[in-house]
């Protein structure tokens, strides 16, 4: 593995820490700042927002070289995740969160164009997902890892780790990344310009759309696993291991499948994967067993597509918007992770909290997302590339007069 390519993922571990790493800690951080559980998912939304935000980043940023802008996104990692761990009251913590999310977006934009432009011919979305296992190990590591501390230290430590973690990838970053130059300068407004066609639309919708559905039930997966499986709360951490497991063979599997077929293809195929797993939970009876090869099976889905869909997007850019491409497949996916959650908290409610219905809710979600992906490829990824090189020739029949 390339040294650049390791210095991208462990910044994207980094950022997947620290987006996760929240939902195992909410308890002790509500409990210090004096705030309710409800109140305190304020801790997760406020990072989500952040994201959102931080894709500014690129649009006035445009004209500087990636390497640069992955060292400045590795600061504002450290001083997001330091001013959580200095945090006194909750609206300051809310506040740190969201500093903390301004770079994730816009990171993995940057560093899907670093990693493609780095690939050997032919395995650029392989690369790509390389660099997202950096985010896929954070989910089966990283985040047990820091509910742990939180619980036998501080949750407090749980950031300053994280910051520890984004310092030393900053000096990797220094090291190990090469001089990729920035990319065309389209103005403000060309880099939004592809936005003006269709089929992008088709793969953001799919993100949306497709985590929308899994996060009616990951946000619960939890209490799923404790009152459905039967595990303990002292098994939780296990369990989210097996599910960053399976986030990273699945995100290694459909970078590998992407570079030999289409891309939305091969993400239609993941989102399918995630969409049977979904309603797979609602309709088989929760063992142990069951639940565990279904929470495997849900987050192979889940970054089976991560790659092809970077890919798709920093390609529908190009001419001067592959920054803002890729950043915005993370809004995508954290826009749909926020939404997710409150279907299947609706559905919670309404199903007097029978932890199995927000699966089924998250079912259609997760199938138009497989719709949108097929469809593009239908339209958009039909050409073979011996087709692509077949022109109409016409000849004129012997003895006729030229015109």
């Amino acid at each position: 593995m390339k040294k650049s390519l390791v210095a991208l993922a462990l910044g994207a571990f980094a950022l997947g820490a620290a987006e996760f790493v929240m939902m195992g800690i909410l308890p002790q951080a509500a409990r210090t700042m004096g705030v309710s559980i409800p109140f305190a998912g304020n801790f997760i939304s406020s990072y989500a927002i952040g994201v959102c935000f931080g894709t500014l980043i690129l649009v006035f940023g445009r004209k500087i070289p990636p390497k640069h802008l992955i060292i400045g996104f590795m600061a504002l990692i450290i001083i997001g995740n330091m001013l959580s761990a200095l945090s006194g009251n909750a609206p300051m913590l809310i506040a740190a969160r969201f500093i903390a999310g301004l770079p994730h977006g816009a990171f993995f934009g940057t560093a899907t164009l670093i990693a493609k432009s780095v690939a050997d011919p032919g395995k650029e979305t392989k690369a790509v997902s390389m660099m997202v296992t950096g985010q896929t190990v954070a989910n089966m590591l990283g985040v047990p890892a820091g509910t742990l501390l939180a619980e036998h230290l501080s949750w407090r430590m749980t950031f300053v780790s994280l910051s520890a973690w984004a310092a030393v990838t900053l000096v990797l970053s220094l090291l190990w990344l090469p001089d990729v130059p920035a990319i065309k300068d389209a103005g403000i407004g060309g880099q939004f310009a592809f936005l003006r066609r269709r089929a992008p639309w088709f793969i953001l919708g799919a993100v949306f759309l497709g985590n929308a559905g899994i996060f009616c039930w990951w946000s619960y997966v939890s209490p799923w696993l404790i009152r459905v499986g039967g595990y303990s709360s002292g098994m939780i951490p296990i369990m989210m291991m097996l599910a960053g497991f399976g986030m990273v063979i699945g995100g290694l599997v459909g970078g590998t499948i992407a570079d030999r077929w289409r891309h939305a293809g091969t993400a239609s195929l993941g989102q399918a994967l995630s969409a049977i797993g979904l309603l797979l939970v609602f309709v088989i009876p929760g063992t142990p067993l069951t639940t565990a090869i279904l929470t495997f099976w849900i987050s192979f889905g889940l970054f089976f597509v991560s790659s092809p869909q970077q890919i798709l997007m920093v390609e529908a850019g190009q001419g001067g918007g592959e920054l803002i491409g890729g950043a915005a497949v993370q809004v995508a996916f954290n826009l749909g992770n926020a939404v997710g959650s409150l279907i299947g908290g609706f559905t919670l409610t309404a199903m007097t909290n029978d932890y199995q219905s927000p699966a089924l809710s998250g079912t259609p979600l997760a199938l138009m997302a497989v719709a949108l992906l097929i469809i593009y490829s239908w339209r958009h990824e039909t050409h073979t590339n011996a087709l692509h090189r077949m022109r109409l020739v016409h000849s004129p029949e012997v003895g006729s007069k030229p015109q």
